[in-house]
């Protein structure tokens, strides 16, 4: 117990990312190759896999937050003290591989079940948030840099919005 408030994970009790492990809802080999996996499906099969196992009381977006959190940690870990990383993982054996895997997927699947639990359609506002970014930071120019949109000078009507509500809410939050 933790603060009147079991702790859950994905690995265990009160978890959902074990919706396809062997016993559970089927082998991984009998899911879906990876790049077929939709959002949709993973958020079904999740919220069938908590449900099946009354985990859903402790899927509060507030728990799933924090479980999401602690697993961006155990993510960060497998790269920390390791510097730069080329693209490809050249060097790492298989079960480093398997291990980023793993943690990967429990940031994914705590993510989708988050956006669940909020009511937000996660693909949508993905590729939303892809469109504001596209405009934000136009090809032409900001190529090759990592500078912020601010630095372009480049504003426009659904990019200063975000900005005026995300400004708004601050100050609201800050008692302003």
């Amino acid at each position: 117990m933790n603060g009147g408030v079991e702790e859950v994970s994905m690995e265990g009790k009160g978890g959902v990312g074990g919706a396809v492990r062997d016993g559970e809802m089927g082998t991984a080999t009998e899911a879906a190759p990876a790049a077929a996996v939709s959002l949709e499906a993973l958020r079904k099969r999740m919220a069938d896999f908590a449900r099946e196992r009354d985990w859903e009381q402790f899927h509060s977006p507030r728990n799933l937050l924090l479980a999401l959190v602690g697993e961006v940690g155990e993510l960060s870990e497998i790269f920390q003290w390791k510097g730069e990383v080329p693209k490809g993982l050249t060097g790492w054996d298989e079960d480093e591989k398997e291990h980023l895997g793993e943690e990967l997927s429990d940031v994914l699947l705590y993510l989708v079940r988050l956006s669940d639990m909020c009511g937000v359609d996660l693909g949508k506002a993905a590729l939303r948030k892809m469109e504001i970014n596209a405009r934000k930071y136009p090809v032409g120019q900001c190529k090759g840099s990592s500078k912020k949109h601010t630095h372009y000078g480049f504003t426009n009507s659904v990019a200063s919005a975000n900005d005026n509500v995300n400004t708004m809410n601050k100050e609201h939050n800050n008692g302003a």
